[in-house]
């Protein structure tokens, strides 16, 4: 099998989006939401909507999901951050990624 020396990444497998990151399939075996903090487990109640400008353009949103312990720690690790662009319930997030 020859070598691609181009630098181009070859393409995700078929369950991953664009990024390289896998995305949401359907069914049951698709795993429940839980909060970023590291360790906590527990449903999010919060969408943390954040972005780095440096990395991602003005209209490009990440979002970190956080319970209701965590929504103030993790929100503050943004903000300092300049990253934090809004916050909203998890709740109304959609299923898409960004």
């Amino acid at each position: 099998m020859e070598e691609d020396r181009s630098g181009a990444r070859p393409a995700p497998p078929a369950d991953h989006d664009q990024s390289g990151q896998r995305g949401q399939e359907q069914g049951a075996d698709q795993a429940p939401l839980v909060c970023s903090a590291r360790g906590c487990r527990a449903a999010p109640a919060w969408g943390l909507r954040w972005n780095n400008p440096r990395l991602h353009t003005p209209e490009r949103r990440k979002t970190w999901l956080a319970c209701d312990e965590h929504r103030e720690r993790l929100s503050t690790h943004l903000d300092v951050r300049g990253f934090l662009r809004d916050v909203v319930p998890a709740a109304g997030l959609t299923g898409g990624r960004s």
